[in-house]
C-alpha cells in the first residue's frame, strides 16, 4: 500500500508539473484539461482522478508555493537579523524561486496575485497573510527606532513587496533571459530602494516638514 501510495503522488505531481508548465505558455484561460494531460503524458480522465477541475490545479500550484514562501517570512522574521537583512532574505527567497522555477513563478504572478478575477479573489486573504507579516518586521524596526513612522508599516510592506512584484512582471514578459547578474542586482537594488525610504535618518526632516535650514533661507529670502 505504500508503494502504491507513493506512486499516486508521484502520479499527481506529474500532472502539477505539466499543468505548471501549460499555464505558463498558453494561459490558464485559454488551456484545456486535455492540454495538462498531453503534457503529463496521461489519459484525460487521470486528471479527474486525482482533481475535480483545472480551477483546483491552479489552486494547489499557488497554495504550495505560496505556503513555502509565507514560511519563509516567517523564518526571516525569527532570526536575529537586522530589519534590513530579513527584507533582504524576503527579497532573496523570492528572486531565487524565479530563478529555479520561472514557469511557476510565471503562472502565480500573472494568473493568481496580479489577476483581477475569481483567483485573485479567492485568494486574497493568504495574499494578504504575506502583506501582515512584512509588515509586522517594519512594525518591530519601527518601535525599535530603526525605521521612520511616518510610514505605516502596511504601506512600507505594500511598497516592498509591490517593488519584488513588479520586477518579476517585468521578467515574466521580457523576452530575453535574466542573467544571474541582473538576479543577484535585484535583490540588492529592491532592498536599497525599500530601506533608503523607511530607515530613520537623523539628518532628515519628517515627510512633509521643512528643515530648519530650508525654512530660514525661505525666511531671508522674503
Amino acid at each position: 500500500m505504500a508503494a502504491s501510495g507513493t506512486a499516486a503522488a508521484d502520479k499527481r505531481r506529474v500532472i502539477l508539473d505539466a499543468a505548471m508548465r501549460v499555464f505558463a505558455r498558453q494561459g490558464f484561460h485559454t488551456c484545456r484539461v486535455s492540454d495538462i494531460a498531453d503534457e503529463a503524458g496521461v489519459a484525460y480522465g487521470l486528471v479527474y482522478h486525482y482533481f475535480s477541475s483545472k480551477d483546483q490545479i491552479l489552486d494547489t500550484l499557488f497554495l504550495e508555493r505560496w505556503n513555502v514562501m509565507l514560511a519563509a517570512i516567517a523564518e526571516a522574521d525569527r532570526s536575529q537579523r537586522s530589519p534590513r537583512d530579513k527584507l533582504a532574505a524576503i527579497a532573496g527567497f523570492i528572486v531565487e524561486s524565479y530563478r529555479h522555477e520561472p514557469e511557476l513563478m510565471k503562472v502565480i504572478v500573472v494568473e493568481v496575485t496580479r489577476a483581477a478575477n475569481t483567483f485573485g479573489r479567492t485568494h486574497l486573504a493568504k495574499i494578504r497573510e504575506a502583506y501582515a507579516q512584512i509588515a509586522g518586521i517594519v512594525e518591530r524596526a519601527q518601535a525599535e527606532g530603526i525605521f521612520r513612522t511616518e510610514i505605516s508599516p502596511e504601506f512600507g510592506a505594500l511598497a516592498f513587496y509591490g517593488s519584488i512584484e513588479q520586477v518579476l512582471t517585468r521578467w515574466i514578459f521580457d523576452r530575453d533571459a535574466v542573467d544571474d547578474d541582473e538576479l543577484e542586482g535585484a535583490k540588492r537594488m529592491i532592498v536599497e530602494t525599500i530601506c533608503r525610504g523607511l530607515e530613520r535618518d537623523s539628518s532628515a526632516a519628517p515627510l512633509g516638514v521643512a528643515s530648519t535650514a530650508s525654512s530660514n533661507d525661505a525666511s531671508m529670502s522674503d
